[in-house]
């Protein structure tokens, strides 16, 4: 005998909601950018994983859940955000994308190595995540801007279910590429293999760096 729907745990009107939700979210983080890269760079060094995609996930929840209330019609108002956002990523992206092509020309035989040097810490992971979260004027775009565009075909309840989804999406991409990343191991544990991963980081960071300033 089929089970009852009314004692389902979520009512199945609110599914479709949160499945649209999810494949919103999804869609729109999977694209490589900024942030993926360094919780990927994280993953392969195996250096505090966890609290990294936990922020970044976190983050994220934090902003679909003002987009999905409305923030964006409210960040529209205030013209000089997106300027400020735009030329303070641009310079955190410049900066890091120039450490990495240090790494690089500094030159470090594979995964071994590179975790084995120095650790910044986690305090300074956890800023430097931050900074590649709440710095990026695309964040802002697909969480508040996209992401609650959608959602505003949705109300009350449905609306919740939607935001619940799309939340999910970014905890279910962020530990998954984190601890997912471990499965490249042997590709970048080859001699010189960290050192190209870290001109192909340092150059990414550089060209979206510049793509913030000129579009």
């Amino acid at each position: 005998m089929p089970p009852d729907p009314s004692s389902l745990p979520l009512p199945l009107p609110l599914v479709g909601p949160g499945l649209t939700g999810f494949a919103t979210g999804f869609s729109l983080i999977l694209a490589i950018g900024a942030q993926n890269v360094f919780v990927l760079r994280q993953g392969l060094a195996r250096r505090h994983v966890f609290w990294v995609c936990l922020v970044c996930a976190v983050s994220d929840a934090l902003l679909i859940s003002a987009g999905v209330a409305g923030f964006g019609a409210v960040a529209q108002r205030v013209p000089w955000l997106e300027t400020a956002m735009t030329w303070g990523g641009a310079a955190f992206l410049a900066v890091y994308g120039g450490m990495r092509l240090r790494a690089a020309w500094k030159g470090e035989d594979g995964i071994d190595a590179a975790a084995g040097g120095p650790d910044p810490g986690l305090r300074a992971a956890l800023l430097a995540c931050l900074a590649f979260t709440w710095l990026n004027p695309h964040v802002y775009l697909d969480t508040l801007a996209l992401v609650g565009a959608v959602g505003a075909g949705f109300e009350g309840a449905s609306r919740l279910a939607y935001g619940i989804g799309a939340a999910t999406a970014s905890f279910v991409f962020f530990f998954g590429l984190g601890y997912g990343a471990r499965l490249l191991a042997p590709l970048l544990a080859r001699p010189r293999a960290w050192r190209v991963f870290d001109l192909a980081v340092g150059l990414l960071m550089w060209a979206l760096a510049a793509g913030l300033v000129l579009r």
